[in-house]
């Protein structure tokens, strides 16, 4: 084996335990992968002489990739382009989706429970340093020492960084239902309610300040367009609207949690995720963009 060979080999042990903590800093799976990439070819081009801990070194590396890839991001955003602001409230991350019938060990870093959409988009509203500082201490206990230099503040600084954001964080994540089975029997009868345009029922299984997130991308226009819908009786309608296109929806885990999936002739329509708590639903995420979804890993027998 060449120290090439050698050094590919040792990146690839690391490959999945990067894509986490990419996947966490941006919420995009395609641009997770980028990131991975990207820190590969910065290992590729480093004497690899001095690194005493090449886990923490790629750990670093990948999440100072990502900083710079969310702070282009929110420079993007900040400019004047219509209905930005209401296109961000409405943006759902890129699902994980699992059969639910079936957990692999090997892919749960992926799919854990820290990593669910309800936190995902608490994660988008923090600025880039404090989402860095969070994922990385937080979730991935990387020292302060070695976060700092990353965001350009001193130890102390991105201590306070880091507790804004846990802060932010568990201001707006709620102790949703952890049990998938009760998850299940909710998501039954959201879906028998909608199948039978049962507009009680749905109120019913809807908490009255329920709020729906539907992503439908930059280029989708009309009804179907990106929105925010909050309230029971408002989200019940938009869900009675699109009744027809829950007849072939299948469940599925997204994210580690039950949700599911609205496929048609083998294309996927949409992914819905949701959080539950008392057995009602807070909160539905709804992906419906075309591009996004065609680069999505759908599980079988869905397509």
């Amino acid at each position: 084996m060449t120290g090439n060979d050698e050094l590919a080999h040792r990146f690839e042990e690391h490959r999945g335990h990067l894509k986490a903590v990419a996947y966490r800093m941006l919420g995009s799976l395609s641009e997770a992968e980028d990131a991975v990439q990207e820190a590969w070819l910065k290992l590729s081009r480093t004497d690899t002489d001095d690194i005493q801990n090449l886990g923490g070194w790629l750990t670093t590396v990948t999440g100072r990739i990502c900083l710079d890839m969310l702070r282009s991001r929110t420079a993007r955003r900040e400019e004047p382009m219509g209905d930005t602001q209401d296109t961000a409230r409405a943006y759902v991350p890129d699902p994980v989706l699992r059969p639910l019938s079936h957990i692999d060990p090997a892919e749960e870093v992926l799919q854990a429970d820290s990593v669910g959409l309800a936190l995902l988009v608490v994660l988008e509203n923090l600025t880039p340093d404090e989402r860095l500082t969070f994922v990385l201490h937080d979730m991935f206990a990387v020292p302060f020492d070695d976060i700092a230099p990353i965001v350009e503040r001193n130890p102390a600084a991105t201590r306070q960084l880091a507790s804004r954001a846990r802060r932010r964080v568990r201001g707006a994540t709620p102790s949703a239902e952890p049990d998938l089975g009760r998850q299940k029997q909710v998501l039954d009868a959201f879906l028998a309610a909608s199948r039978a345009g049962d507009f009680e029922a749905l109120v019913a299984v809807l908490h009255p300040d329920v709020l729906l997130r539907a992503d439908s991308g930059a280029l989708v226009r009309g009804a179907a367009a990106s929105k925010v819908v909050q309230g029971a009786k408002a989200v019940a309608e938009q869900a009675l609207m699109f009744a027809p296109f829950t007849q072939a929806a299948e469940l599925v885990l997204v994210n580690g949690s039950v949700g599911m999936v609205n496929a048609h002739r083998g294309r996927v329509q949409s992914v819905m995720g949701v959080t539950i708590v008392d057995g009602r639903i807070t909160d539905m995420y709804i992906l419906a963009d075309p591009a996004r979804l065609e680069r999505l890993e759908v599980p079988r027998p869905v397509v």
